[in-house]
């Protein structure tokens, strides 16, 4: 665990350490979060799907691995860049370093690294695409990048999403009240552990399931999940989602959100460098409340180009975007933070429970 790496960004910065997980090459967009804990589930989060992520808290791994974590089936990251790592855990559920995590999925880690400096200068210069090696100069290192496609042209969707529906386990003893179908664009467990708390009986579908076949299924209710990567390459997830407006309540987060802007005519762009991270704050309009909440999205929906009924329920607070909208008239609303993760703890778990009784409104309607 003593072999050097590099993590080389594409305008030729290089960033000197230790090899730990996987002693491989890996490429992807270069991003940083600011969580101090969720290393696991950052590492397994479909979102960050293509991306190398850079932790700006100095210890990960401090509390091991364990099964309870774990936010899909699989380590999604391409890459993970961190201060320091821990190679002795202590924590009751822990299961194993996050050494011996990534090596055995095959993903490689750089330690050692000055990350706050990593993230002033993703800050400063924005994201951009990167390389963990062991193997390659810095010259090597660089020409290959540049061969690489880059983050935005690359619809990680399709790699992410289920392969086929299945049914999320029930909760025991609590009765199923209401049918939910996901659409999953790159969804977090978290999601269907919540909602099967508030009584939903959850089907998951691939995100390439005609709208057709899901009114067949006849849910109360669609979730449109969070994922990886550029809306502007899922035209057909948008125009899914245009034929389910009118005909489904609908909850959408994160990317699900942007699809909602772009089915009813809206606009994305893709910002400098990203939310990620446990702290942001964002103001609820219909309340005046600000919530603190988890984020991971490198694009927002352009409020000015808004129409058809959807407006903003939600802004930042940091930077002024959109992180919300709902509609005028139709029983649909979306948040682009996520409202599954627990950074207050469970602050923003009530935007379930909206979700619930617009059910419950629609169906007594």
């Amino acid at each position: 665990m003593t072999k050097k790496a590099i993590l080389v960004l594409a305008d030729g910065t290089v960033y000197e350490g230790y090899s730990f997980g996987a002693q491989t090459d890996a490429y992807g967009e270069v991003v940083f979060n600011t969580s101090m804990t969720g290393y696991q589930e950052i590492l397994t989060d479909p979102s960050y799907a293509g991306q190398i992520v850079v932790p700006t808290f100095p210890l990960i791994g401090n509390y091991g691995i364990n099964e309870q974590d774990a936010e899909s089936k699989k380590i999604q990251v391409r890459g993970f860049a961190v201060r320091e790592d821990c190679l002795e855990p202590s924590h009751f559920l822990s299961k194993g370093t996050i050494h011996d995590y990534l090596n055995e999925s095959c993903i490689p880690g750089i330690r050692g690294l000055d990350t706050r400096a990593i993230t002033r200068k993703l800050r400063s210069s924005g994201v951009m695409m990167g390389m963990i090696t062991t193997d390659k100069t810095p010259e090597e290192a660089l020409n290959a990048l540049k061969e690489t496609p880059d983050y935005g042209s690359t619809d990680f969707v399709l790699d992410v999403s289920t392969d086929k529906p299945y049914e999320w386990p029930e909760e025991q003893n609590k009765p199923s009240r209401f049918k939910v179908v996901v659409m999953d664009y790159g969804l977090k467990y978290n999601i269907l552990r919540l909602l099967t708390q508030f009584g939903c009986k959850v089907t998951v579908v691939p995100c390439t399931t005609p709208a057709e076949k899901i009114l067949k299924m006849n849910p109360d209710g669609i979730l449109l999940s969070p994922g990886p990567g550029d809306p502007e390459l899922l035209d057909y997830v948008v125009s899914n989602v245009k034929k389910l407006v009118e005909k489904k309540p609908i909850m959408g987060i994160c990317l699900g959100c942007q699809v909602l802007a772009k089915a009813f005519g809206g606009k994305t762009f893709k910002l400098k460098f990203g939310h990620r991270g446990g702290n942001h704050p964002v103001k609820e309009y219909a309340t005046g409340r600000v919530h603190i909440t988890a984020q991971n999205h490198g694009y927002a929906v352009d409020a000015d180009s808004l129409k058809d009924g959807l407006e903003v329920s939600h802004i930042n607070l940091n930077d002024g975007t959109v992180e919300g909208l709902r509609h005028k008239e139709l029983p649909i609303f979306s948040i682009q933070y996520h409202s599954e993760a627990s950074p207050g703890p469970l602050d923003n778990t009530y935007l379930f429970e909206n979700f619930i009784n617009m059910i419950k409104s629609r169906n007594s309607g």
